[in-house]
């Protein structure tokens, strides 16, 4: 079987090698890829919001599965053009990908779903935006472009006046260009974060282990947010009987509500939840695997990714056997360019890749990396995904903070509390 893995972050990095493990795929590409990918598959350069190129490229080579990893071209309808073409392809339609690509019809099908979350205003004007804001007794809130935002648009706000300049950045100075056109403003939950993806294919819903990322930039969860400085695997906080909560009361609902509202969903549905005093409520959708947390999840996987993702994509969940995971630990720690989540330098030579990658344990997942004249370069801000297994999360943390001291460029840098909430 030929595959085809859609994007160039950490995320597509992991889901190349793993896919690769399968004894049934014989050439996986990735497109555009980096320089991880480069290793694991082979790269072609067609970027991954050409949809008529990956179209005819996946059609020219007899591709027999194509995995979307980025949200952008889902939401564009990327899966909708393979199917209507006869092409197996992983990942939500256009209409169902709106679940990540707006937050306001995200949170109509939470509110017809009767799913638990934060209650909620959404807003096109500016005025009536700060005039509610104005009118709040509770100064906590979340501020969010409606629209994608590459993880950026979202404003954790503790007063009054940091929730005033957060919509006047999103509506008045269009940071975000047509994702910022509507803000939803949300009251704000307290409690620990925990990342929940599933399969889905419409029909079947097939829960992955848990996991936890570290939105917030620097160590003990402070300053602005980011893609996600980090992750780790299993999240100690969902037992068997929250994660029964969670399916029953939060996925299998949002499931049946989208095809009732013919947006039937095919794909990775990541809910990204706060589990608060109340039990777990629902912070935002997203529609693709998590990155980071891709990374430590996919690194536990004993199953047979490439029989999940078929299986999903032909429509027949429902035959896949139990999946296997590793009982061990895994910790993700992302190292990222000098100036992330602002203006970051690119271009700078990375060392010591491959003595990380000789560690027990350890993969180095490429995220921002690119090849020149035979050397790995950063092309991004979060740059790469340090991911260590261990017995246990300390050990995992551990050993991947070992491999990071083994690599160096101008500037890097990463948190140094990855996993450490695990044992707070």
């Amino acid at each position: 079987m030929k595959v085809l893995v859609i994007g160039q972050g950490g995320r597509e990095h992991v889901l190349s090698w793993k896919l690769a493990q399968s004894p049934k795929v014989e050439k996986i590409f990735c497109a555009p890829g980096n320089a991880g990918t480069a290793r694991d598959a082979e790269n072609v350069d067609i970027s991954d919001s050409d949809i008529p190129g990956l179209l005819s490229f996946a059609q020219d080579n007899q591709i027999d599965l194509t995995v979307v990893g980025p949200e952008a071209p889902l939401v564009a309808g990327i899966s909708d053009a393979f199917r209507d073409a006869g092409l197996n392809v992983f990942g939500p339609s256009k209409a169902a990908a709106q679940l990540e690509g707006s937050k306001q019809f995200s949170k109509e099908i939470m509110r017809a779903a009767k799913v638990p979350t934060a209650e909620y205003r959404a807003f096109t004007h500016v005025e009536d935006a700060l005039e509610y804001l104005e009118s709040r007794e509770q100064e906590a809130v979340v501020i969010k472009a409606d629209g994608l935002a590459a993880g950026k648009g979202v404003f954790v706000c503790s007063s009054k006046e940091e929730a005033i300049d957060a919509v006047k950045t999103i509506m008045v100075d269009h940071k975000f260009e047509e994702a910022g056109a509507t803000v939803v403003i949300e009251d704000c939950l307290e409690g620990i974060e925990t990342s929940i993806l599933a399969i889905v294919d419409g029909k079947t819903i097939i829960p992955l282990e848990t996991s936890q990322d570290h939105k917030r930039a620097y160590d003990g969860d402070q300053g602005p947010n980011t893609g996600g400085m980090g992750a780790y695997s299993p999240a100690p906080y969902v037992n068997d009987d929250m994660m029964d909560q969670i399916i029953e009361d939060i996925l299998v609902p949002t499931v049946h509500t989208m095809k009732r509202q013919n947006c039937d969903f095919s794909g990775v549905l990541y809910a990204g939840l706060m589990l608060t005093s109340q039990g777990p409520k629902v912070l935002e959708f997203n529609v693709r695997f998590g990155d980071p947390e891709a990374q430590p999840v996919l690194m536990r996987l004993k199953s047979d990714l490439f029989d999940i993702l078929m299986a999903a994509a032909e429509g027949r969940l429902g035959d896949v056997p139990d999946l296997e995971w590793d009982e061990r630990a895994a910790t993700c720690v992302v190292m990222a360019a000098e100036g992330y989540p602002g203006r970051y330098s690119k271009g700078d030579a990375i060392t010591g890749i491959d003595a990380a990658d000789e560690l027990e344990n350890v993969k180095v997942f490429h995220a921002g990396t690119k090849l020149l004249d035979g050397k790995v370069l950063s092309n991004g801000g979060r740059v790469l995904g340090v991911t260590a297994m261990g017995d246990n999360i300390s050990a995992a943390k551990l050993q991947a903070y070992k491999a990071v001291k083994n690599i160096r460029w101008s500037g890097a840098w990463c948190r140094k509390d990855i996993s450490d909430k695990a044992r707070d």
